[in-house]
């Protein structure tokens, strides 16, 4: 069993916001973690962002058909990568963190227009999307009001743009469906709201509220692996 992480969106650098967790993990049951490289983020090839929804669900396929069995956390829009992905033999249970799980002909724009705060994005004019109006402290202050200064800052450090097509192209499969699922609702989020939150939950097979923020794998490592300990206690 290994555990394949997908980030979300307009940021860099999966493993390092997935790395407080998967050190804690794999002391306690051993288990290995690996993040998702998105090419929509530009993590493939370091010059060039390119691709979207489409490429960045064949990037989590390559992952997945490297291992013979695998949990698959899925953090906001990485929830729209795994539904885009499909059915994968090699999945043994979904974990979403403050994520979706969109139906088929849903795009990420789409789901997250629903918002009554939405997070501002802007359009760079080169088929890109990025943050837009957002500073150090208040990034810091919208996703992750409950980490440390460092953490904070390391975050921003990997606040980065992404492909357009990543939020604009509707999804052509809901590889959610039919599998095993656990939503992990952020109580405490001021990215995603609760609400939005509950929606996507009441899909999955069962639902946990966290006391955190949009990023628990940061600051909540202890409550984000207890879940997964109890997940391979189940299997």
């Amino acid at each position: 069993m290994e555990l394949i992480f997908v980030h979300g969106a307009l940021v860099r650098d999966g493993q390092w916001w997935w790395q407080p967790t998967a050190d804690l993990l794999q002391e306690r049951t051993g288990i290995r973690s690996r993040a998702v490289a998105l090419p929509s983020c530009g993590e493939v090839s370091p010059d060039q962002i390119a691709g979207g929804l489409a490429a960045d669900a064949a990037a989590l396929r390559t992952e997945l058909d490297d291992v013979d069995s695998a949990i698959v956390v899925g953090h906001s829009y990485g929830g729209t990568v795994i539904a885009e992905a499909g059915r994968h033999p090699a999945v043994a249970h979904l974990l979403y963190a403050s994520s979706y799980l969109p139906d088929t002909g849903q795009s990420q724009g789409m789901i997250m227009s629903g918002e009554s705060d939405p997070v501002s994005i802007g359009d760079n004019g080169d088929g890109t999307l990025r943050l837009s109006g957002y500073d150090r402290a208040s990034f810091g202050s919208r996703f992750l009001q409950d980490a440390d200064a460092a953490s904070q800052q390391e975050a921003w450090e990997r606040v980065t743009a992404q492909a357009a097509t990543a939020f604009l192209t509707p999804t052509t499969a809901a590889g959610w469906q039919g599998v095993d699922s656990t939503y992990l609702v952020c109580t405490q989020d001021l990215s995603t709201s609760v609400e939005l939150q509950r929606f996507h939950a009441a899909r999955a097979t069962r639902w946990v509220d966290l006391p955190t923020g949009h990023h628990p794998f940061i600051t909540r490592p202890d409550l984000v692996t207890a879940q997964i300990q109890a997940l391979l206690e189940q299997s």
